[in-house]
């Protein structure tokens, strides 16, 4: 990965070097240590823009904390796990919810990603009941069965675009759990439109417009605007659909639960409201598991010993026949694929908060307004915690294995009270996804390495084009593809 070629500054500091991962926090954190030089004016945007990947790994290389700037934003980078931890847990405490530009803003409204305080609280625990455990249960079939469709209609020798086939089937997944059977062949009209808002948030975040006042225009903005329209004229057709059916239709499907849902003082959530949570929900099904699956495929068709040790797993647990929520807990090797996939491709690859008055940081004070970042791209690919750390090794997440990975080193759910809500919807969307597709079909990856880009989630930034090859288990009947 190129690196930013910026001015050095001071010597790099090894981090912690001399101390043991396992010591006490208060017993050894050192203060802060300056970044990289800054551009008058614009500080170290420069080098964020053009690799931020590259730019929050050389930054870990300074220091556990490391002060840098952001434009005009001073800005604090956490490597440490305690830290991290520290940063996850305090939201909403020490440190608010950051503002994550207009375009971000724009996608997601005030749902319970953006939102913070009372407003927050009372969203989160509306939209929480939705997403509880026995809320995936009852949808685990309808994951299981859209990837059972999509294989029926593969055929070995068929080349592939593995990223639009991933998406296309979360998309697919995430419209008929979120909003019902009564959008079946809408996704073609959302999908469009949630890429090119993807597209425009990590434009606006790498760049000078995430600082521009919401009234300048731009092109990009133009664009997303457009796209924002579309979402929002087809989640309104859904809602008023849905609304107008009234009691006469009984549907277990998100949406339906997000217009059933009453706060304490028994109001429903307004329009707007059911608007941002439902694309929120959307994103969080769709994009994010549709790109943690993309990277799984390219990551098995480069370890063969990893997809050998697939095929044994899914052969004998499932024997050829569809998973099902209970198979989850005895698909151990597929889980950890999932897990050593989030690891090395992160789909939310940063998280920030700001430092309220009164802050700390590891017993020190941080002055307010202070954004303090972490990143799970580099904490995930930190050797102290990650033996070899390029390497994909699902066994590291063996309970068992040694060494163990320290709280908070790996966090692509985020943390605390603000942790993703649908995180056990994703895991088990992905396992079962992965366990129904793999027992039938390898994918063989064309191509070498395939460098992530960053946007609102972290996308190959090449296609990721491979061939269907069947799949015959040990000791099962052959199965018509």
């Amino acid at each position: 990965m190129t690196q930013p070629t910026e001015p050095a500054g001071p010597a790099p500091l090894a981090p912690s070097a001399s101390l043991p991962a396992s010591a006490p926090l208060a017993a050894f954190t050192p203060p802060p240590v300056p970044g990289p030089r800054q551009v008058p004016l614009l500080g170290n945007l420069p080098a964020f823009a053009r690799d931020p990947l590259g730019f929050f790994t050389r930054l870990r290389g300074l220091g556990d904390l490391v002060e840098w700037k952001l434009g005009p934003q001073r800005a604090l980078f956490l490597s440490r796990p305690e830290h991290i931890g520290e940063l996850l847990t305090g939201v909403e405490t020490r440190y608010r919810h950051p503002e994550l530009g207009w375009a971000f803003k724009l996608v997601l409204g005030d749902g319970v990603v953006t939102s913070e305080g009372p407003a927050w609280r009372r969203k989160r625990a509306l939209v929480q009941p939705a997403v509880r455990p026995r809320r995936v249960r009852a949808h685990a079939d309808t994951m299981a069965d859209c990837a059972t469709a999509l294989a029926a209609g593969w055929r070995p020798g068929r080349r592939v675009d593995v990223r639009r086939e991933m998406l296309g089937l979360t998309q697919r997944i995430a419209v008929q759990t979120l909003f019902g059977a009564d959008t079946a062949g809408r996704e073609s009209a959302i999908g469009p439109a949630m890429d090119v808002a993807q597209r425009e948030i990590g434009s606006e975040f790498r760049g000078l417009t995430l600082f521009l006042p919401p009234w300048v225009p731009t092109p990009g903005r133009h664009r997303l605007k457009k796209a924002v329209a579309v979402i929002d004229r087809e989640v309104a057709r859904v809602t008023d659909h849905r609304r107008r059916a009234g009691d006469g239709e009984a549907r277990d499907d998100l949406l339906s639960r997000l217009l059933a849902a009453r706060d304490e003082a028994g109001e429903p959530l307004g329009d707007k409201e059911i608007r941002d949570e439902a694309v929120t929900l959307y994103i969080g099904g769709h994009e994010t598991t549709g790109t943690t699956l993309t990277w799984a495929w390219y990551l098995l068709s480069r370890n063969p010993g990893a997809r050998a040790l697939l095929d044994r797993e899914l052969a004998d647990v499932l024997a050829g026949r569809p998973p099902g929520h209970d198979d989850v807990k005895d698909l151990p090797w597929t889980e950890r694929i999932v897990k050593e996939t989030l690891r090395l491709y992160p789909p939310v690859w940063l998280m920030t908060a700001i430092a309220k008055e009164g802050s700390t940081l590891a017993g020190r004070p941080v002055a307010e307004g202070t954004v303090l970042w972490s990143s799970q791209w580099s904490a995930h690919r930190d050797p102290r915690w990650f033996p070899d750390p390029e390497a994909f090794r699902p066994e590291r997440w063996d309970p068992d294995a040694s060494p163990a990975v320290p709280d908070h080193a790996w966090f692509p759910f985020g943390g605390g009270a603000r942790a993703c809500l649908g995180a056990r919807f994703a895991m088990v969307e992905a396992v079962l996804v992965l366990a129904t597709l793999a027992q039938r079909f390898h994918i063989e990856v064309e191509g070498g390495e395939n460098p992530p880009r960053t946007g609102l989630t972290l996308q190959p930034s090449l296609p990721v084009r491979g061939t269907l090859r069947a799949v015959v288990p040990p000791g099962a009947v052959p199965r018509q593809a």
